[in-house]
């Protein structure tokens, strides 16, 4: 394919097969996704309908081998486009020293030796013809087809060039004229600039791509297999789920696991984009692609193949890179027509040109003009190349967009619904406050109640138990401990009776009242108060809550001040829910809602004209995920592939709520710059190509600088694009 009049010819072709209901085509990754009844289409059938069309199928291959072709391929372009400027650079350096004045012997010049020197240009352009055959095979056969592209504009306009002073060189050869008007240069200089453009357009487009690439090469090639104690080093994707795998420091994990044995610190900035490495155990899960940093360690593979996290995210960024945003389809049927309308254009205005006298040559630069300079081959890639580049910048920074359609709609939303647990908070409860009763040391208290709850497996437990050993207090041995289900645990600590749980609990191992000043200031943030007696005597309480992420309040605040509208919707208390977004700064608040009613809660801020986005955990929230106009899902390292969302935010971040807003933003406006350019750069030169403003003292545009303009449109489109990669970097 050269243009995007190709895209919709293959799309049209593929769509009239019966039992297909969508067909989509993108140029800049050469692939096409087409949706269609199993029963009712073959694959056979599919390929036929291409065929048929003119073009021509290729496998889906590996990211390694699509890059060694691609390699291969570049490298051909550049060989074809060195000897091809070698063979033009005396024919362009003798016109341009006519066309300006300045002195060319004898024997050099047209006028004067008609035909040795003809001879001469055509024995030079004769192999550049046969460099760029190409344009003329697909341009004809498309032509001949019914759907004319961009090759097809430069065959007609250079073959008739090429026939018209083919024509005036035999009438030299028979004697019935003493000169010619020799356009050889001019076709050497178009097809010279079109492979150049072309050469250029598919660097560039590879470096578009390079983030799908990065990714694929995260994955290393080898893998060291633990066999009956023995090591064995086999292909990364011979290992299977099961095996046990040996990782040295330095070396990147080959699948997804657990470690059994060792400890180390793991790199997965990949996946979370924290710079530190997190350290590991027997136990911790790993992920395929990380670098094992300072140890030895052996993990059992979980999943591996297309099963693990790294493989899924290129999945999602490919899908997303081969899908169609709307504009782009709008801008498809516009190049669907753009290419033999633009043709009519330039017969028209030749056939004009000649009624109104002016002699052939003159209306053959006109026609070569309009439709050198008309090439839409810029229309096609305007949009893809910005998707693509986004995307893949949006990899690279932990937000997966799983189609341009919800890459495109992100730009649009005015309201941000966030879940309160798991996504604005933790998901987990943690301590907040240890408050000690008169009389009791709140360290003491603390290693007492730690020393009771590491026998719970509770998860209030486990927070007391995990905030005391980051406040460097360890528990004491506990006997005869004793757990009471809801309620909660008792033991004997260095024969101490502690008791740990809920008011019930405590006011039956006490006697009197309990002090409820110590609870009321903890119920009244929001938080859980867990209360502590030691020896039949009140010590103190503790507050518990499922705290903020650290960086909910930073999002939340950047959402504001993108002027967004953002909720929160919770199941949990309307005092709790108060609490949290106070801290977070969220000032509209929906609480007690059920997780079957959070779509309702969706469809109502709908039904009000605005565009929501919601943002949740993927798993209790997906029916509003699916309900939003945008489902974002935070919470992804577990599961990348969340049927329920459109975007997929790997880092756990609410801040990357608006920053994938902003990279929305920055895609739609470099696609819109994108088609101005393709639109109205092409647009506006075919007016002076035809020669509109020639008659009043204006220019008359050379096919040469056409082409010129032409290449300059496509590149420019591409270079445009290319700088979404630096999209907020460092």
């Amino acid at each position: 394919m050269t243009c995007a009049a190709c895209a919709r010819r293959v799309e049209r072709a593929l769509a009239r097969v019966p039992g297909v209901s969508t067909a989509a085509v993108n140029l800049s990754t050469e692939q096409a996704t087409v949706a269609y009844a199993p029963g009712l289409v073959s694959e056979a059938r599919l390929r036929q309908a291409v065929v048929a069309a003119g073009y021509s199928l290729r496998e889906v291959e590996s990211p390694d081998a699509r890059r060694d072709r691609e390699r291969a391929a570049t490298r051909r372009q550049r060989l074809d486009l060195i000897v091809a400027a070698v063979l033009w650079a005396p024919l362009f350096a003798l016109e341009m020293a006519e066309m300006v004045g300045l002195p060319v012997p004898a024997c050099l010049s047209l006028d004067q030796r008609p035909l040795a020197v003809g001879a001469g240009q055509l024995a030079l352009l004769l192999p550049l013809l046969w460099i760029a055959r190409r344009v003329y095979a697909d341009g004809v056969r498309a032509l001949w087809r019914g759907g004319p592209n961009m090759f097809s504009l430069i065959a007609l306009g250079t073959g008739a060039a090429l026939a018209y002073s083919g024509w005036g060189l035999a009438e030299v050869v028979r004697g019935s004229t003493p000169g010619f008007h020799s356009y050889f240069p001019a076709v050497a200089t178009i097809l010279v600039l079109m492979l150049a453009g072309r050469y250029l357009e598919d660097r560039s487009r590879a470096r578009a791509g390079q983030a799908i690439r990065t990714l694929v090469d995260l994955q290393p090639r080898t893998a060291t297999l633990l066999v009956a104690g023995q090591e064995r080093v086999v292909p990364a994707d011979q290992v299977r789920v099961g095996d046990l795998v040996r990782v040295r420091p330095g070396e990147r994990l080959p699948a997804d696991g657990e470690v059994v044995e060792g400890s180390s610190a793991v790199d997965e900035s990949m996946l979370t984009g924290e710079s530190l490495p997190v350290a590991k155990g027997p136990g911790d899960r790993v992920v395929g692609g990380s670098i094992n940093r300072d140890g030895l360690l052996t993990a059992r593979a979980t999943r591996v193949g297309r099963d693990t996290v790294l493989a899924q995210i290129v999945r999602l960024v490919e899908q997303a890179q081969q899908g169609k945003a709307p504009i782009a389809r709008l801008a498809d049927r516009v190049a669907g027509y753009f290419v033999p309308t633009v043709l009519g254009i330039g017969l028209v205005a030749a056939g004009a040109w000649l009624l109104a006298g002016a002699d052939l040559p003159f209306a053959l630069q006109v026609l070569m003009s309009v439709l050198i300079i008309a090439c839409p081959c810029s229309l096609g890639l305007a949009t893809p190349a910005a998707i693509l580049v986004g995307t893949g910048r949006g990899a690279q920074l932990g937000i997966l967009v799983k189609s341009p359609e919800a890459l495109e709609t992100v730009h649009r939303v005015d309201t941000i619904v966030v879940d309160k647990t798991g996504t604005v908070t933790r998901g987990e409860p943690g301590v907040t406050d240890v408050v000690a009763n008169e009389g009791w040391d709140e360290v003491e208290m603390l290693r007492l109640a730690a020393s009771v709850e590491q026998g719970s497996e509770h998860p209030l437990a486990t927070a007391v138990v995990r905030y005391a050993g980051a406040q460097g207090v360890q528990p004491l041995p506990v006997v005869d401990f004793k757990t009471v289900p809801g309620q909660g645990a008792s033991g004997v600590v260095h024969g101490r009776t502690v008791v740990v749980g809920s008011r019930r609990m405590i006011a039956a191992a006490v006697t009197g009242e309990l002090p409820e000043r110590l609870a009321e200031p903890l119920e009244a943030g929001g938080r859980t108060p867990v209360w502590v007696a030691i020896d039949g005597r009140v010590a103190g309480v503790l507050g518990l809550a499922d705290l903020p992420r650290p960086d909910s309040a930073e999002g939340i605040g950047q959402l504001h001040q993108a002027g967004l509208r953002v909720v929160m919707i919770t199941g949990d208390t309307w005092q709790t829910a108060a609490a949290i977004a106070a801290q977070v700064g969220v000032t509209e608040v929906r609480a007690e809602v059920l997780p079957d009613r959070k779509a309702a809660a969706v469809r109502s801020l709908q039904d009000e004209g605005r565009r929501v986005a919601m943002v949740g955990d993927g798993i209790n929230d997906a029916p509003a995920l699916a309900q939003a106009d945008v489902g974002i899902a935070l919470g992804a390292g577990t599961d990348v592939a969340l049927e329920s969302a459109d975007l997929v935010l790997m880092r756990n971040r609410l801040t990357d709520v608006a920053r994938a807003i902003r990279l929305s933003r920055a895609v739609m406006r470099t696609i819109r710059q994108n088609l101005f350019w393709a639109f109205f750069y092409n647009a506006a030169g075919i007016p002076v190509a035809a020669g509109v403003l020639y008659p009043f003292g204006g220019p008359l545009l050379h096919p040469m600088l056409a082409s010129v303009a032409m290449a300059f449109s496509s590149v420019s489109v591409i270079g445009n694009a290319l700088r979404l990669r630096r999209f907020e970097q460092g």
